[in-house]
């Protein structure tokens, strides 16, 4: 039998509307048929102070969300306040356009993306309104993050119970709209069960509270009359014409969550809830204006036990039995994920905690105090002893917060394997009753081989829920037919087991097509005449759960996606050589997204801004769209994605803490290199870009270079030209570059030419801060080393790949290299003092130059100070008395790594603090520029220098990167110490020069 597949989008009207600041806009191409949204854009400019965009760039910046599917939106709204919302959707109504509603656009299903007016309230409307922590109920906007709930809640030792793996970055209007559940869902339920009352708004402009309704009330509404009165009219028709299909019909299990799940709630032994019957309904029916939730206690003290079993199916088998213990949580994880988490880096020291087994069950208890948390698990633990292949007790906090970080992971971990085939959402969340879980999962493991398909399985299950994110294929018209007739059986699978096909993420467009199959045909008729209750025009979120899109059309890359691939400067060898797979690394997990965290470095601009396109997400999507047939349609000289790239301060975070491993500022350069080509690069490309040259210069006569960087009027002159911002103090030249005094030193150590190593005189340490290089210089002579410096001035170009200058960049590589022949050949450690350095030689220079065989030698010779150090074992240091506060610089997090430096801090004996506040702001050269000065200063003032600022006066300021000191210093009155000036310091005895 031949199956035709609908691989096209729906038709959908196109746009024209250019863009906003301040609620400003302009049209721009525009047509006959754009005529409507044109008058659309320009009414919402003028009715609402929060932002109105219906430019390219933000049509493309929305166009996904972490699903399979793509549908550019007509434009976005980011509004401050309900009342703009209500605003909002009159002016919609009047022009008959759709609305699809956003929270962190984590969903997987596509329900997050529409061709409609897109409005984003985690911008502006994310307050907590208030919480009642006797009465255990917060009211919130929809644009709320969970955690930032949570935390409030805590206070008191309360908490929202739901809490999926994206907590720390997804909004709870999000979490409505999906039902969505999470790791504690066996202490707490779902969303809709935490769920009390609802402010909402109907496309034709009503606005009502709803939520249980008693006789009295229902009686008062209907005498009241008017569109409330025949919406609740409506509600009792249908809950009575369908009361006994709803009860024979809807799986008996707790993670129902796909299709309208919870029409239970409008029968009158359930209080004719409205609000939670609403709940799930993924924005297709109202827009939640805000919510009255449930609060919940949380135990102060926790403990896990880990067990592990022969497989994960056995694990699967045995979740009755634990749940009989009590636990909080029940996860399971498969050998699989526990594979890709090695391979990818991500958390591989966090799974040493794990016991053998190749299936592990992770289960948490809570309690009052420590002990009697971990009493209950050390009971379960016991229980197993003999029964599993082994068991762990994790009491300690970090090491149960480390373990559950792996689990948060998860879906990142199983996405971009190396050596695997790309994977997709689609069927990552199915979910039976916990009683049949290890059958369905062995069922379905059969089903992905009989499909050639391998997939990891994990999820929660204590409430017999799978996660798993599988090789469809979606890029060919074969592979589409297969996923196609894969979800088919997948679905009559779950359904045999009397499951759902959604357990968390909802339908959208993946799963609503295969409703049928679970609740028959008159109950998904039952699903469209509620939506048409409360939209009758149908206007809200179309295509997702009611009368849906195909789940094979408006697919993000599939058959019809094939971009252009263009020769690039760099290798991009983890993607295969290619950019355009580059650009659809982001999976759309949306940790990037956080705005307060102490988990990671980035994104330092989006915590700054708020902006989607700041965050890494935002830049990869833009990245994708602009190779993509669509909004963008000038690719390489795009000015919407150099103006989302321009406040990415190429800190590296991403590199390291994207789960996926978007390497944004490798990204940013191979854009610029290709968007400036033929071009003038602005002022700050070469006052700032080109460091290096200004500072040989600058080297012969320092006097004459401070007396003009340093003297009023001049000084401002030279920065207004140079596009410095005028607040910036500039760095002083140093009187005696460290090259210069090295020619006059004697080397301690040149009595051992056996031992020899090379030390890098870098940019910033020669003629900026030469004390911090002799003080390396010293160091390792204490530590019986020969030391030299290359023979003649060479760089790593560090500045250069900011602006793109790639040409260059390679030039300079290799001049640096053939300099440097001699010590590859001889094997020569080259010791460097400055992170950013040292990450190029790490990254850059191999991704630049590869295929040469110096530089990948060279790549590995080259060593962060600490790291040498460690690496000469047992050593002797000397002990160091006293605080220390650590910022490590980002691109020492992100590429050179930081347990060499802890390592060597513990050795040293100081009593140190890492500050958990990200980058500095500095980056470089980004700091000093005049457009980027007031975000510089925001990622500055929102952990560190307040941390400064409050360390007592003996506590020293560790700093290794000299864009973290420059940032320090000159904000605070605080002077830094690079761990090499540290040590120098507290030495016995020195040579003296």
């Amino acid at each position: 039998m031949t199956q035709t597949l609908d691989i096209n989008p729906k038709s959908h009207p196109r746009r024209t509307v250019e863009r906003t600041e301040g609620g400003r806009i302009r049209a721009e191409h525009a047509s006959a048929g754009d005529a409507d949204y044109d008058g659309l854009g320009r009414e919402l400019a003028a009715a609402i102070s929060g932002e109105v965009r219906f430019d390219a760039g933000s049509r493309a910046l929305y166009a996904t969300d972490a699903s399979n599917y793509r549908q550019v939106p007509i434009g976005l709204v980011l509004p401050r306040s309900a009342e703009e919302v209500v605003k909002t959707i009159a002016l919609c109504r009047k022009y008959g356009a759709p609305i699809v509603l956003r929270g962190g656009g984590t969903s997987l299903a596509g329900q997050g993306c529409n061709v409609a007016v897109l409005i984003d309230m985690s911008k502006y409307m994310h307050d907590i309104v208030s919480i009642d922590y006797e009465a255990r109920r917060a009211v919130v906007q929809p644009g709320c993050v969970l955690d930032h709930l949570r935390a409030a809640a805590e206070r008191q030792h309360l908490t929202f119970g739901p809490d999926p793996a994206t907590h720390d970055h997804n909004t709870l209007g999000g979490m409505l709209g999906n039902n969505s559940c999470g790791v504690h869902s066996i202490m707490s339920g779902r969303t809709s069960d935490n769920t009390e009352r609802l402010e909402i708004l109907t496309y034709d402009g009503l606005r009502m509270r709803v939520g249980p309704t008693s006789d009295a009330e229902f009686a008062a509404i209907l005498a009241e009359g008017g569109r409330r009165a025949e919406i609740y009219g409506a509600l009792d028709a249908f809950r009575r014409r369908y009361r006994d299909l709803i009860l024979a019909k809807y799986p008996k299990m707790p993670r129902r969550v796909s299709g309208y799940e919870n029409l239970e709630q409008l029968l009158p032994e359930n209080g004719f809830n409205v609000a939670r019957a609403l709940v799930g309904t993924e924005a297709s029916c109202v827009t939640i204006l805000e919510a009255e939730l449930r609060l919940i206690p949380s135990p102060p003290e926790r403990a896990i036990a880990i067990i592990g079993f022969e497989d994960v199916f056995a694990a699967a088998d045995v979740v009755p039995d634990v749940l009989t213990f009590g636990p909080v949580a029940c996860e399971g994880i498969d050998h699989l994920l526990v594979e890709f988490v090695l391979k990818k880096h991500l958390h591989a020291d966090d799974l040493s905690v794990l016991p053998d087994g190749k299936g592990w069950l992770i289960v948490e208890f809570g309690g009052d105090t420590g002990d009697e948390a971990a009493a209950k698990a050390q009971k379960l633990a016991e229980a197993y002893d003999g029964k599993a292949k082994g068991t762990a007790l994790l009491r300690d906090r970090e090491q149960q917060k480390r373990i559950w970080e792996v689990r948060d992971a998860a879906l990142g971990a199983t996405a971009h394997v190396p050596g695997f085939p790309e994977t997709y959402p689609g069927w990552e969340d199915s979910a039976v009753h916990r009683d049949n879980l290890g059958d369905y999962l062995r069922e379905l493991k059969q089903l992905f081989h009989k499909y050639g398909y391998e997939a990891s399985v994990y999820g929660h299950f204590g409430d017999g829920l799978v996660h798993c994110r599988v090789p469809f294929g979606l890029r060919t018209e074969q592979g589409v037919a297969s996923w196609r007739s894969f979800m088919d059986d997948a679905a009559d699978l779950v359904v045999r087991y009397g499951g759902s096909l959604s357990g968390e993420h909802g339908d959208g467009q993946a799963r609503a097509e295969l409703l049928e199959k679970m609740y028959g045909r008159e109950l998904v008729r039952a699903f469209a005449e509620f939506k048409a209750i409360w939209d009758p025009e149908g206007r809200m979120n179309p295509g997702k759960v009611v009368d849906p899109y195909p789940i094979t059309s408006n697919l993000r890359v599939g058959p019809a996606y094939q971009p252009h691939e263009i020769e690039t400067y760099f290798a991009f060898k983890e993607d295969d050589g290619s950019f355009a797979r580059a650009t659809r690394r982001c999976v759309g997990v949306g940790a990037c997204r956080r705005r307060d965290s102490d988990k990671s470095v980035m994104c330092p601009s989006y915590m700054a801004t708020n902006e989607e396109k700041h965050s890494t997400r935002g830049r990869a999507r833009l990245l994708f769209e602009m190779l993509h047939e669509g909004p963008i349609d000038n690719p390489w000289r795009s000015s919407e994605v150099e103006e989302a790239l321009d406040l990415c301060l190429a800190c590296k975070g991403c590199k390291h803490d994207c789960p996926v491993n978007t390497d944004m500022a490798t990204y940013k350069a191979e854009f610029r290199a290709h968007y400036y080509k033929g071009r003038l690069r602005p002022a700050a490309a070469y006052s700032m870009g080109l460091i290096r040259d200004w500072s040989r210069l600058a080297g012969h006569m320092p006097g004459l270079a401070n007396f003009a960087l340093q003297t009023p009027g001049l000084s401002g002159a030279l920065k207004r030209v140079a596009g410095i911002a005028r607040q910036r103090p500039m760095p002083r030249y140093a009187h005696q570059t460290f090259r210069r005094w090295f020619e006059h030193h004697a080397s301690a150590g040149q009595q051992q030419p056996d031992r020899t190593v090379m030390l890098w005189p870098d940019t910033f340490n020669n003629y900026f801060r030469p004390a911090t290089a002799i003080a390396a210089a010293r160091v390792l002579e204490w530590l019986g080393y020969r030391v030299i410096i290359p023979d003649r001035p060479v760089c790593c170009g560090r500045p250069l790949y900011d602006w793109g200058m790639l040409d260059k960049a390679k030039r300079l590589w290799a001049e640096t290299i053939d300099v440097l022949t001699p010590a590859i050949r001889q094997g020569i450690p080259i010791v460097g003092l400055e992170p950013a350095c040292v990450s190029a030689f790490r990254d850059e220079l191999p991704n630049l130059m590869h295929g040469d065989e110096r530089a990948a030698r060279l790549s590995s010779q080259v060593v962060f100070l600490t790291e040498f150090i460690e690496s000469q074992g047992e050593a002797a240091l000397p002990r160091i008395e006293g605080a220390g506060l650590v910022q490590m610089h980002c691109h020492h997090h992100a590429v050179i790594k930081t347990t060499a430096e802890e390592a060597v801090l513990k050795r040293l004996g100081i009593d140190y603090e890492v500050m958990k506040s990200g980058c500095c702001g500095m980056a470089g050269s980004f700091g000093f520029e005049a457009e980027k000065y007031e975000v510089s200063i925001a990622a500055a003032e929102r952990v560190l220098l307040p941390k400064i600022r409050a360390a007592g006066a003996e506590t020293a300021i560790i700093a290794n990167g000299f864009s973290c000191r420059e940032q320090i210093e000159q904000l605070s009155d605080r002077k830094t110490q690079h761990i090499a000036e540290l040590i120098a310091n507290h030495l016995p005895s020195r040579t003296s020069d």
